[in-house]
């Protein structure tokens, strides 16, 4: 997978608010709430970033799909499929 942020740059203390009750659940199961935090978070930016670069690319990537679609690509007389 690739890495999209320093993972060696320092831990910063943050409040969060959260539900008491799922806070408590969580601790009552040793569940990292850290690394959950932070897992998820990653996931949230990495989706962003995906469809901030869908967006931003795509006329270019219509364009590519309309050319493919009608001369083909390099490969189409090579493959026996």
């Amino acid at each position: 997978m690739l890495v999209f942020y320093n993972i060696d740059a320092p831990k910063k203390p943050t409040n969060l608010t959260i539900n008491s009750d799922l806070l408590n659940q969580a601790k009552s199961f040793n569940i990292n709430i850290s690394s959950v935090l932070e897992t998820a978070l990653a996931d949230k930016v990495r989706q962003k970033l995906r469809s901030d670069w869908l967006e931003e690319n795509s006329d270019a990537i219509l364009s590519y799909n309309n050319h493919i679609g009608s001369v083909g690509v390099f490969s189409d007389d090579f493959r026996e499929f």
